[in-house]
């Protein structure tokens, strides 16, 4: 396993971190851990030199407003000494925070779910300019300051879904050890960007990458065009070994996040994870990728990653499968495979389906891309009505 520094906190972290967003589950049902298969592949990562783990407070959950079953596993899978062996990071769910002593109880029952006496790296989570003003006038610098001095948290850092102006503002008005970003070979200049992370680097900030592989919509299913752009290389690699390699190879970047949900992901993802140095790959591959990310953004029409930040939605649909069917008919939609993409929609519940949106907007507030939810979905119902 390879190690780069975290920022100025100079601890040694894995460069591959294991993502506990989207572990196995059972029968379908998101708030249902697959225990034993994840307990395994957990473990396993860790026995072969992963270092960071990472939840957060919503994570296989029913929404944002109550607390999911990733932090509860993690501090189960962390038993029998794995929790020495590992930096473990988790998040304060911003857009709960109402008064300053939120902040306070949101941490102290973090602990208690995930059955330790410290975070080592904690993040503000999902920023973006309405939460961060809020966050301001309630004190999040004197409650970081006070968690880091009486030991429940070591270093403080914050992940972000907004504009750039946004997230250097965010940088600088506190001295924050790390943040967390999403970027991948798509997302160069979607909201902080590679702009974003060298600022942040440029300050002494370590980063975290999230949704480096978009959610695994940049890995399956891919149209034939971009397979054969990826088979020029001399080198054979799987679209996810490109993507990750993309993302390894900018020295700024500290841990890559991989939501990992079956063992052939963490095998793959170790491998490659003990390889991928920084600068390393060659002018040829990088214009490989650059082709890719253009045969990619002629097609995807709708930016989601499917993070459910945007559920539970009021009328019941549901917003990311209707997006997923959406650009998966318009990436990957040819005259043979038309009538299943479309059956693919048909195959989403009636009362979850685009065109029960009433258009609340309730959706767009908590949308970590920015998308125009309500807009998106009329075009959906028009395709698939």
């Amino acid at each position: 396993m390879l190690y780069r520094e975290l920022g100025r906190t100079n601890e040694k972290v894995s460069v591959l971190g294991f993502g506990c967003m989207r572990m196995p589950i059972i029968n379908g049902d998101t708030t249902k851990i697959d225990e034993e298969k994840a307990t395994k592949m957990l473990r396993h990562a860790i026995d072969e030199g992963v270092n960071y783990v990472d939840t957060a407070y919503p994570y296989h959950g029913t929404g944002m407003g109550s607390g999911g079953e990733s932090e509860p596993f993690v501090g189960r899978a962390l038993k029998d000494g794995y929790r020495e062996k590992v930096n473990l990071a988790t998040k304060l769910p911003s857009w709960l925070i109402k008064t300053r002593e939120d902040m306070d109880k949101y941490l102290n029952e973090q602990l208690e779910r995930l059955q330790t006496d410290k975070i080592d790296f904690y993040l503000v989570h999902a920023l973006n300019k309405g939460s961060w003003e809020n966050l301001k006038k309630l004190g999040i610098n004197e409650f970081l300051d006070s968690a880091i001095k009486d030991g429940r948290i070591r270093y403080a850092g914050f992940s972000f879904h907004d504009k750039l102006d946004v997230f250097k503002e965010i940088v600088d008005y506190y001295d924050w050890s790390f943040c967390q970003i999403q970027y991948n070979y798509l997302d160069e200049d979607f909201q902080a960007g590679t702009e974003g992370l060298e600022y942040a680097a440029s300050r002494g900030l370590g980063v975290v990458i999230m949704e480096p592989l978009r959610g695994g919509k940049i890995v399956r299913d891919l149209p034939e065009e971009i397979l054969n752009t990826f088979d020029k290389s001399e080198i054979k690699r799987s679209p996810a070994e490109w993507a990750l390699r993309w993302v390894w190879n900018h020295p700024e970047v500290s841990v890559v996040l991989s939501g990992m949900n079956i063992m052939d992901n963490v095998t793959e993802n170790l491998r490659v994870a003990n390889e991928a140095l920084p600068n390393s790959l060659n002018e040829n591959e990088l214009e490989i990728m650059e082709s890719v990310k253009k045969a990619f953004e002629e097609r995807i029409k709708v930016n989601c990653t499917a993070c459910e930040y945007c559920m539970p939605c009021p009328a019941g649909v549901n917003i990311p499968k209707n997006f997923s069917c959406y650009n998966e008919y318009n990436v990957f939609v040819t005259p043979a495979t038309k009538k299943e993409l479309k059956n693919r929609y048909n195959g989403i519940d009636e009362s979850e389906r685009a065109d029960k949106c009433v258009e609340c907007g309730k959706c767009e507030s908590h949308c970590p891309q920015a998308i125009k939810i309500r807009e998106e979905l009329k075009n959906v119902k028009a395709l698939f009505a």
